[in-house]
């Protein structure tokens, strides 16, 4: 796979920094049952990086000390680490919101039968990914036969009350484009959404989250080895909007990978760009650094990548900023 941050490190990114922490990003590790070509954490079933056990309870210790008011746990399938249910119910125990990006096949895997149960009881926001609601289109990108098993996962959540009014049980979509060009207006897509799974399959949902793809891992090696790369580059920065800034999720969150080490966002998690000490490039930070310091006002490590996140309408992992 071609690395991109060579080509992304040179940058006129405009400077941000951190406000007060609210949110943990947390990858429990990079397993997953399926290998999308949009995954920019290349995940998939021959990854075994693994958050483990001491480093959970270090992330508990952390949500105590901080006062954090959600975790949002993905991967890979962050359901796949032997951990996720013992960390989901202690973060419930304590008033915390736990957001789960989920893939939805996730649900039919063997040692996963009672996984919608689960999530219910613990009132788990779902974030849950279909890229389209044309079966050609997802399995495209998503594997074989992805579709059909995520439509029956949508409709097991909505059985448990996932996505009906006053249930409480929010269930979220999220739409990725199919390959180098910018989410269409949310809006109008969440509303053809709405109405052709309803029509077509009985599927009711909450919210569509619409999030552009970012040039890194192996969208980012796709890109370049069909000769993309610069052009959707440029399209990102040529679409930038300075109001995207104000709403922009590294602001408030800092991402957590399998190690513990942190970093701004989930993007430059998998660049490898660190989050700064205090604007120096020192040793990298851990969650151990967090029961000290939230490391509000740090200046924010950016490069040109970070426009995929000021672009058009914004994207943010919660879709659109505008």
């Amino acid at each position: 796979m071609r690395a991109t941050l060579p080509l992304l490190k040179v940058s006129d990114f405009p400077p941000l920094r951190r406000r007060q922490l609210y949110t943990l990003q947390l990858n429990l590790g990079y397993t997953c049952n399926q290998s999308c070509l949009h995954c920019h954490v290349n995940a998939g079933p021959n990854r075994t990086e693994q958050m483990d056990g001491g480093t959970i309870d270090l992330v508990l210790a952390v949500i105590d000390a901080r006062r954090v008011r959600t975790i949002d746990v993905t991967g890979g399938a962050p359901e796949l680490n032997s951990h996720f249910r013992r960390l989901v119910a202690a973060a419930r125990e304590r008033d915390v919101e736990v957001i789960d990006r989920c893939n939805l096949t996730i649900l039919f895997e063997p040692g996963q039968e009672d996984l919608a149960e689960f999530l219910a009881a613990h009132r788990v926001q779902v974030v849950a990914s279909l890229p389209c609601y044309s079966a050609d289109n997802v399995d495209r990108q998503r594997g074989a036969g992805v579709f059909e098993k995520s439509i029956r996962a949508l409709q097991q959540l909505n059985a448990l009350g996932y996505g009906r009014p006053a249930s409480g049980l929010a269930l979220n979509l999220v739409y990725n484009p199919q390959g180098p060009s910018l989410p269409p207006p949310q809006a109008a897509l969440e509303a053809d959404y709405k109405r052709l799974l309803a029509e077509n399959f009985g599927i009711v949902f909450n919210q569509l989250f619409a999030i552009a793809n970012m040039p890194i891992a192996r969208f980012g090696s796709t890109l370049l080895s069909k000769g993309q790369f610069a052009e959707y580059m440029a399209q990102l920065r040529g679409a930038h909007r300075d109001e995207n800034l104000e709403g922009l999720m590294c602001r408030s969150l800092v991402s957590v990978d399998w190690q513990g080490n942190l970093f701004d966002c989930d993007f430059n998690q998998m660049l490898g760009m660190a989050m700064r000490n205090g604007g120096r490039r020192a040793a990298r930070l851990h969650l151990r650094d967090l029961l000290e310091s939230a490391f509000a006002d740090n200046p924010i490590a950016t490069a040109d990548h970070c426009y995929g996140c000021t672009a058009g309408q914004g994207s943010s992992c919660g879709g659109a900023l505008d």
